[in-house]
């Protein structure tokens, strides 16, 4: 690519592409090329001037060469389909434009007849939807427009019908717009996760990134996972959860032959699917669909706000009645018509809690909804799952002890080779450790099954191979020591978590990891406590002695050991039947129904995939202060939206006075309020936390 440099500076540069004119899908695609290379910090396309405006950390030499390497064609439309907020601004600065001109085009050169002529074609649509309103016997705001506006035809004050119209429809565009914007801009940070799936190949399975996978291609998805694409159901049966697109709690079978969509969970079982649909627009299109259509999920104040201000109606009217007996002045009731409740209410608590999500993904943090903001202000109890939360997500193989004459290289490469499918936190460390001794781990298994009990099975050279905890390898599956090795086994070292591998019924070997505290759990339960959560508490399915360590360190009020799933499940709801609001944070395939059963289920975002889709919030595994974040982002909304009720009930009461009065004429009334209403809804756009 062509360029010219206009002006540079420390760390910034303004350049000119040397082309006439670019599209507003090319600029979109230049931001996220260079958005994406290393050392840039911040960039802007600007499609009118064909300018680009980056600041960076580096030598410029660098930068200045992701241009000459930058083709159009190499970006996709995935990569690209987030940045629809630049045509939205197009499309509604036009839109504004057209409107204004035309505005005063009508002014200036239509004649009053045919001025009164438009204006009660225009007047049409409105009359209607007043009309409507009242056959179904309800009271709406538009019943309100259209009562005043019908009053200024009637006197023959065509020009105050106008601007009434003109106002109204600026507000709308201009509700329409924020709306808009906000949505775009929570789905672009929603949408920028990449997931990798197992793809089959003549050479075995290889794990691949989702936006290498083409139609036609065929992948594994198994007990646990989340099916990323489109597809048919080519080899396997399994039970899919399709909540997140149908809305049905309860998993469906599936067959070959049918059909299976992005987004729905496995499980039970495992299967082949052949892609229909490669990742691309059909992700973006999903995740705005499910932003757009989430009323069972809006927060007891955003419904709270509808009632309000539907019920508010029939005040006002019955407000500009009584002006209009007491006074006997058309101007002063029309002037209470044109104020209501219902815009700004309707509008700026949505847009709150809309921009509450984006604000929350800036800091990695994704909420699947309003309701559970809310939830996450009013909790006072937060329960924990060790494993992968409170300690990091990244343990440490530490040793492996083997049994029965066998290598302990080979027992690691197995284990490897089992748990690279289920990933997990021990499960990773697991697979690293072989990478790091760069032991190879082929498929030498044949299916392989995970046990919620905590464990996976499958079958090697026909014996049956386990791997799990000690609970599930020598109680649920009753498999022995090997003879002559007790003393071995009763010598492992306590300070590690153990993984009990076994063949054939008996033990092989244990894998023994170190799965250190985070550095800042301490910190953050202090926190959280300071933000008014009253208790905090550990569930794991550790031992007495590790759980006891692990809950002193941390400091958590109280913990429970040797759980299973049902028995944090169980916890967490009797924990609920005592009043309690109950967060619980976890990232397991066995924290998963505790998750479902708490009043706000947060998952770490590396956890197991079933369980980021059954959470309620997902946060990054970086570091838990994100917990703080939330909590303090959550209580920073219930603060805005108590605001804007004062706000909006303030103004917009001071506004019917003052109408009634006769101290401001109907489109005074209508320009405060489209102004007030969308004043407020900018507000509520605005960044809740202090930017540090």
């Amino acid at each position: 690519m062509e360029y010219k440099i206009l002006h540079e500076s420390k760390g910034r540069l303004r350049l000119q592409m040397q082309q006439r004119r670019i599209t507003v899908r090319q600029a979109d695609q230049l931001e996220v090329f260079l958005q994406a290379q290393s050392g840039i910090q911040k960039v802007t396309v600007h499609e009118r001037t064909c300018c680009v405006i980056l600041y960076y950390a580096g030598e410029k030499k660098k930068v200045l060469s992701y241009f000459q390497t930058f083709q159009w064609e190499e970006v996709s439309s995935e990569q690209t389909e987030w940045q629809s907020a630049r045509q939205i601004h197009r499309f509604y600065e036009e839109k504004l434009v057209s409107m204004i001109v035309f505005k005063l085009l009508r002014s200036f050169f239509l004649p009053p007849s045919l001025a009164m002529l438009y204006h009660v074609c225009r007047a049409l649509p409105y009359l209607f939807k007043g009309l409507r309103c009242l056959l179904r016997r309800k009271l709406k705001v538009e019943l309100l427009d259209a009562i005043s506006i019908g009053i200024s035809l009637l006197r023959g004050d065509s020009g105050t019908a106008g601007s009434i119209m003109f106002l109204l429809t600026l507000g709308e565009v201009l509700e329409e717009w924020t709306h808009k914007k906000s949505t775009s801009d929570l789905a672009r940070y929603m949408s920028l996760h990449v997931d990798r799936i197992w793809l089959k190949t003549s050479k075995g399975e290889v794990l691949t990134p989702v936006s290498q996978i083409q139609t036609g291609d065929i992948v594994v998805a198994r007990m646990g996972s989340v099916i990323a694409l489109d597809g048919v159901l080519e080899q396997g049966t399994v039970m899919v959860n399709q909540a997140s697109l149908t809305g049905e709690s309860i998993p469906v079978p599936k067959q070959a032959g049918m059909m299976v969509y992005a987004g729905s969970v496995i499980e039970e079982g495992q299967c082949l699917i052949r892609v229909t649909q490669q990742e691309g627009s059909s992700r973006y299109d999903k995740i705005v669909e499910m932003i757009e259509q989430t009323e069972k999920l809006k927060s007891e104040a955003e419904h709270k706000a509808t009632n309000l201000a539907d019920r508010l109606v029939p005040y006002t009217l019955l407000g500009s009645v009584a002006t209009w007996l007491l006074s006997g002045n058309a101007l002063r009731a029309q002037s209470v018509l044109m104020v209501d409740f219902s815009c700004a209410l309707k509008l700026a608590m949505p847009l709150a809690v809309l921009s509450a999500m984006r604000e929350a993904a800036l800091h990695h943090i994704t909420v699947k909804g309003g309701k559970y903001l809310e939830a996450v202000a009013q909790a006072d109890t937060i329960v924990f799952d060790k494993t992968g939360t409170l300690t990091y997500a990244s343990p440490r193989v530490m040793r492996v002890v083997s049994f029965g004459n066998h290598s302990e290289r080979e027992m690691l490469r197995l284990a490897a080779c089992l748990e690279e499918h289920f990933p997990h936190s021990m499960a990773n460390a697991v697979v690293k450790a072989a990478r790091d001794q760069n032991l190879s781990h082929e498929e030498m298994h044949s299916e392989v099954e995970y046990i919620v009990a905590h464990g996976i099975a499958s079958s090697v050279s026909g014996k049956r191979v386990l791997i799990g905890s000690a609970h599930f390898v020598f109680e649920d599956e009753g498999c022995r020591l090997p003879v002559g090795e007790e003393e071995k086994f009763q010598s492992l070292p306590s300070e590690y978590s153990h993984l009990y591998l076994t063949i054939g019924g008996e033990l092989a070997a244990v894998i023994c990891i170190a799965d250190p505290l985070r550095l800042e759990a301490a910190e953050v339960i202090k926190r959280l406590r300071q933000t008014g959560i009253a208790e905090t508490i550990m569930l794991t399915g550790d031992s007495q002695h590790t759980a006891r360590a692990i809950a002193a360190q941390v400091g958590v009020d109280t913990y429970q050991s040797e759980m299973l799933p049902e028995d944090k499940a169980a916890y967490v709801q009797h924990l609920k039947e005592k009043g309690k609001t109950v967060i619980m944070l976890g990232d397991g395939i066995n924290d998963s129904p505790a998750l479902s059963v708490a009043d706000v289920g947060i998952a770490v975002s590396e956890g197991a995939a079933i369980t980021r889709e059954i959470a309620d919030i997902t946060i990054a595994e970086d570091s838990l202060y994100e917990l703080v974040i939330l909590r303090r982002l959550a209580q920073k909304l219930m603060q805005r939206i108590r605001f804007n009720y004062r706000f909006v009930i303030g103004f917009n009461g001071a506004l019917i006075a003052l109408g009634a009065l006769g101290l401001l004429p109907p489109a005074a009334a209508a320009t405060l309020h489209n102004v007030s209403t969308l004043g407020i809804s900018l507000k509520s756009m605005t960044r809740m936390l202090e930017e540090k």
